[in-house]
């Protein structure tokens, strides 16, 4: 498991590298500048201090949950209301709550294949859950670093009950597509009599660049997953948003897949707080992270660094990629000795190796990243360079 901010079920390039992701964690508990700190990053003691802090959020002399009660349904009309959905249901993982939504809607369609991105969070991340575990079957719609097409989905040639769009696509860079795409793309499902899922762990990110609210963006879907750790900094958790019935039925495979947990309330006491605390702030976080973003294109083109890439170019969210032409090692062990000499984190992440002599890590931009002006991250970046091998990779 790596350190990343979603904690996928894979082994990063760099952390196969012994001591590198004790050293980088290490370093960033240490740090005096990073762009984020995660829940993941802080002390037992720090976490539930949030609890303690949480009485604007819920009246903590209520009694605690019991099997989905109390301040578990309290989530969940929170997230309808924000959804503008009928109803919304809470889930312990997010792998579990897309599984239950994509299933009830085979049963409804009478049809079990899911058509999705190539890169989704399904196909990389869980193991081949859905077929494995739901007994669906998925096609890949398109592998291109974007988001699916009106035509391809028009023009797909196997027939499928359900199209699944990540919202933001995570493993391409983060991206989204246009609200004009976007639309489109659900009037090419519809037209082929299919429903809509939304995978928006991340969408309470995305309003930004597609330039409409939350029940808007989810309006368009028949239902739609999101996160409460990812961007909200909850414990974990996940909801499942859309009609009535459909989350009725929901309810019922999450009690079958084990999700009905005798007691959730740590878990959505601190998704109430980020609903209350975060979800304000992250048109600032993606505000910022596009000043980031510059600041690093134009630091690596004053070191000289030759075909350096921040992608997207002007980011569509508050994370992103950065590729480099150097092994991931050789990267690793550049950031991590700038995070312990310096202070100053500017790589928190692993990096991946991508191609032959090439690398990209994700950078992701809260709170803490406010601290850093432009100035800061060129300078940052310089150091950082001069501090890899003269000759790049390839």
């Amino acid at each position: 498991m790596t350190d990343t901010a979603d904690h996928d079920e894979r082994v990063a390039g760099d952390d196969r590298s012994t001591g590198i992701r004790e050293r980088r964690l290490a370093a960033h508990r240490g740090a005096r500048r990073v762009f984020a700190r995660f829940g993941f990053h802080r002390t037992l003691r720090e976490r539930l201090a949030l609890l303690d802090g949480a009485a604007d959020v819920y009246d903590l002399d209520e009694l605690s949950d019991v099997y989905g009660d109390g301040v578990v349904e309290a989530l969940e009309t929170k997230v309808a209301g924000l959804l503008g959905t009928e109803d919304a249901a809470f889930f312990p993982t997010g792998t579990m709550a897309q599984q239950v939504a994509l299933r009830c809607w085979a049963g409804r369609t009478g049809d079990r294949t899911v058509a999705l991105h190539a890169l989704s969070h399904p196909e990389v991340h869980e193991r081949n859950a859905l077929s494995e575990v739901g007994g669906l079957r998925t096609v890949r719609v398109t592998s291109e670093p974007r988001l699916p097409t009106a035509a391809e989905v028009r023009d797909f040639e196997e027939l499928f009950g359900a199209l699944m769009l990540e919202l933001p696509l995570r493993d391409a860079g983060y991206v989204l597509p246009s609200w004009e795409e976007l639309t489109e793309v659900v009037a090419a499902a519809r037209e082929r009599d299919a429903v809509v899922h939304f995978d928006g762990a991340r969408l309470w990110e995305s309003t930004t660049a597609l330039g409409h609210s939350l029940d808007e963006i989810a309006g368009l879907a028949d239902s739609v997953y999101v996160s409460f750790y990812k961007s909200l900094e909850a414990f974990g958790g996940a909801a499942v948003a859309g009609p009535a019935e459909l989350v009725e039925e929901a309810k019922a495979w999450r009690h079958r897949y084990g999700g009905q947990v005798f007691q959730q309330f740590p878990t959505a006491l601190s998704a109430l707080v980020g609903l209350e605390r975060e979800l304000p702030r992250l048109p600032e976080y993606v505000a910022h992270a596009r000043v980031v973003a510059a600041a690093l294109r134009e630091g690596f083109a004053s070191a000289g660094v030759p075909w350096a890439r921040v992608y997207p170019e002007v980011p569509h969210t508050h994370d992103f990629q950065v590729w480099l032409p150097y092994e991931a090692g050789v990267l690793a062990e550049a950031a991590v000795r700038a995070a312990e000499e310096t202070g100053d984190v500017l790589f928190g992440h692993a990096w991946e190796p991508s191609g032959p002599g090439l690398a990209c890590t994700d950078v992701h931009v809260r709170s803490a990243g406010l601290e850093w002006r432009a100035e800061d991250v060129k300078t940052a970046v310089a150091d950082f360079v001069a501090r890899l091998p003269r000759e790049v990779s390839g």
